[in-house]
């Protein structure tokens, strides 16, 4: 299988991309800071690299230059985005979180989708949060841009199915990882490893799931957060 990961240079997406190689597929990465994907491709045996800012208007023609590098594409993974509390609700916060989560984050999948239709075959897969299932005070924009990520592939995938095009999607879900994003001087609780998260998704695109929420805990505490009411939710203190 040929894979591109999204923001491997890091994290979920760095813990996927050596993942996918020691089993033995075809892996190519991309993300902003090119000595890293540099030192990353040595040690994934010189698989194919594309310094790529999502948020850059030459965004998906570097993108197609890596699909054109690794000789096709059939898994598209979409670990890039960015994630800050922003107590203070400064704007430039916000709108940099849009940008990156919204409208960054449609072009690629925009540009993948009509990829995966030409082709006939695809499978999609984002990193969205469990952020994205309630309004979190602590963080609007980012818990509001994964919800947008989560019902922007819904809607996708039932576009897909009106179309007729063999398209699967995957929503991530992963809770609190231990990743650059996570500020350091907040004691998140029950936060997980990036290499355990990164083996739990791989399992889950294995067997196409739809939404991947990680882990068990993550899966309790979410159905929790549904069942409490918007008048009582509102006024809970969270983060």
């Amino acid at each position: 299988m040929k894979i591109i990961i999204m923001g491997a240079t890091s994290g979920i997406g760095l813990e996927l991309a050596r993942l996918y190689h020691n089993t033995g597929h075809k892996v190519a990465i991309a993300a902003r800071r090119i000595e890293i994907l540099k030192e990353i491709s040595k040690e994934l045996s010189d698989c194919p690299y594309e310094q790529i800012d999502i948020v850059k208007d030459n965004s998906t023609s570097n993108f197609n230059k890596l699909i054109e590098l690794l000789g096709g594409m059939d898994l598209y993974i979409h670990v890039s985005g960015i994630g800050k509390q922003n107590r203070s609700l400064d704007t430039d916060i916000e709108l940099s979180t849009v940008e990156t989560n919204v409208t960054a984050f449609t072009r690629m999948i925009n540009y993948v989708y009509h990829y995966f239709s030409n082709q006939g075959f695809g499978h999609i897969a984002v990193v969205t949060s469990i952020a994205g299932t309630k309004g979190i005070g602590v963080a609007p924009s980012y818990s509001a841009s994964k919800r947008y990520n989560s019902i922007y592939l819904q809607a996708l995938e039932q576009l897909s199915h009106i179309k007729g095009y063999n398209i699967i999607f995957t929503d991530i879900r992963p809770g609190f990882v231990d990743t650059e994003m996570l500020s350091k001087d907040f004691n998140y609780p029950m936060k997980m490893s990036s290499q355990k998260v990164a083996g739990l998704i791989l399992k889950g695109i294995a067997k196409r799931k739809r939404v991947i929420t990680i882990d068990w805990r993550y899966r309790i505490l979410v159905m929790l957060w549904r069942l409490i009411p918007s008048c009582i939710w509102v006024k809970l203190k969270i983060g």
